[in-house]
């Protein structure tokens, strides 16, 4: 559960009906016939459902020994790690401080969450912040019985977690299939909002795959989640989970119609490894990707904005070594097409490192095949780029300088440095090389699918340009590669 805690927003709801009546004949008279909807007898009886479930949904407690002096550092960190999870909303920059104070070994309790229960004898799932770092976890059942669990293991990247407790011939749930689930279908969740046990509320399914920014896509419902559902199932009406209730958004701190689950393949995914490893264990392939906007899909003549755009290839990483480059567009992994960029590191991680995989990309127009062998991801050093000097400007005044551009020749040590075989620096950029986003210092790589090797080269693909289309240019900035588009005049 990710909270937000920002100014109370304005509330009212404002209902506008526009209809036709006997009043209006024209109107009668042009209405376009409307396809036949059966009548909805009734809303689904819930209470079945509820009976079935209902007691393998388990409220979740966490503690934590902290010093009185250092719990309000811990609860700031907390709270901003809530907002980040809320789409990157700011903080306040101080919290009410609590009272009374804890005594130096008190244990402070840390939050409420929501979980259930997938085998008789006490494997219990639940999001990763509900237990992350807590000293001790404390599960109870519907039937009032409460036991300390062990954590079995945290995955914060999806945030789902797997606690364990000793108990048998526990109520259990099962999981549904994610791709049979529907948009507008009923589900409901039941957890502990607030701290109110097997609280159950129901709504719909508002969309699926809900790109948040996320490693995985999430289920989008306007069913009512709190602060405490956090962990629990998401149900839909055959009894099965096919979601874990994970965020919100919400401007007040509380439920504003929008909520968010993790699909139950995703989950069952990772609590397997989890179970297995105690971790889960992901693949790279060490390339920094972006957007491909519509107007660098047009000016690449793709019909529309797909694949993910290579910014940048780690050096020596399993991307750079199958010969991947920046400004690459990877357009399919194995069968898999990458409709949008963040398609591409999802299905990246879901592979068994070691393995190969053949990528389809864009490369200066032309559509390539590599072959790629993914590694496991793994703590990346980060080093400093290293300094160039800066050769003194030239003064093109030729069609480059006309889009506002000038530009030096790269030396050999510029090239060896910044690993390049072609390209040219921007000096300074006016004009419509700088509408178009360019900046001075920024190395110009190619221009209209064609290698940039000197500033003479570049006037020359400037003069075969067709200035009555736009202009794509790719450039590297520092260490990531991106395209931009130059609007030139007719």
């Amino acid at each position: 559960m990710t909270l937000l805690r920002a100014r109370t927003p304005q509330t009212g709801l404002t209902l506008i009906a526009l209809a036709c009546t006997l009043m209006l004949p024209a109107c009668a008279q042009t209405a376009p016939a409307r396809p036949t909807v059966s009548a909805v007898s009734g809303l689904p009886d819930f209470t079945t459902l509820v009976e079935q479930v209902g007691p393998a949904v388990v409220n979740i407690r966490t503690t934590q020994h902290a010093k009185a002096d250092s719990e309000e550092a811990q609860q700031d960190a907390e709270s901003r790690e809530l907002f980040r999870r809320f789409f990157g909303v700011p903080a306040p920059r101080q919290l009410p401080r609590r009272a009374p104070q804890p005594d130096p070994e008190e244990e402070v309790q840390r939050g409420v969450g929501s979980g259930f229960i997938v085998s008789g004898d006490g494997y219990v799932l639940t999001n990763a912040h509900v237990v992350d770092g807590a000293d001790e976890v404390l599960v109870r059942l519907t039937d009032k019985r409460e036991f300390k669990a062990r954590i079995i293991g945290v995955d914060k990247r999806s945030d789902v977690a797997v606690v364990k407790i000793d108990a048998d011939k526990l109520p259990t749930v099962s999981f549904g299939d994610v791709s049979k689930l529907k948009v507008g279908e009923w589900v409901i969740a039941i957890g502990s909002p607030f701290s109110l046990d097997n609280s159950v509320t129901a709504g719909i399914v508002s969309a699926k795959a809900r790109d948040t920014g996320e490693l995985l896509p999430l289920i989008q419902t306007d069913v009512a989640i709190n602060p405490g559902n956090s962990g629990g199932p998401l149900i839909n009406l055959r009894g099965e989970v096919v979601g874990i209730n994970s965020q919100i958004y919400s401007r007040s701190g509380g439920y504003m119609g929008i909520s968010f689950a993790i699909p139950a393949d995703e989950v069952q995914r990772v609590a397997t490894q989890l179970r297995t490893h105690g971790r889960v264990i992901r693949s790279r392939i060490g390339v920094s990707i972006g957007e491909v906007t519509k107007d660098v899909a047009e000016s690449l003549g793709l019909p529309k904005p797909t694949g993910a755009l290579v910014r940048s290839a780690e050096t020596d990483g399993p991307g750079a070594k199958a010969g991947i480059e920046g400004g690459d567009i990877i357009l399919r992994f194995d069968d898999q097409v990458i409709e949008k960029w963040s398609d591409l590191p999802r299905f990246v991680t879901n592979t068994t490192p070691g393995s190969a995989h053949k990528l389809q990309l864009l490369r200066r127009g032309v559509v390539k095949e590599l072959s790629v062998t993914v590694a496991e991801i793994a703590a990346e050093p980060t080093s400093a780029q290293a300094e160039t000097p800066k050769p003194a400007p030239q003064d093109n005044r030729g069609l480059a300088f006309a889009l506002g551009l000038k530009v030096s020749e790269l030396s050999e040590a510029d090239r060896s440095t910044l690993k390049l075989k072609t390209g040219v620096r921007i000096d300074a950029v006016d004009g419509a090389a700088a509408r178009a986003g360019l900046r001075e210092g920024d190395i110009l790589l190619a221009v209209a699918n064609s290698d940039v090797g000197s500033a003479k080269q570049l006037e020359v693909l400037l003069a075969h340009a067709d200035r009555a289309k736009p202009l794509s240019v790719l450039f590297r900035r520092e260490d990531l590669a991106q395209y931009a588009v130059i609007r030139l005049s007719k």
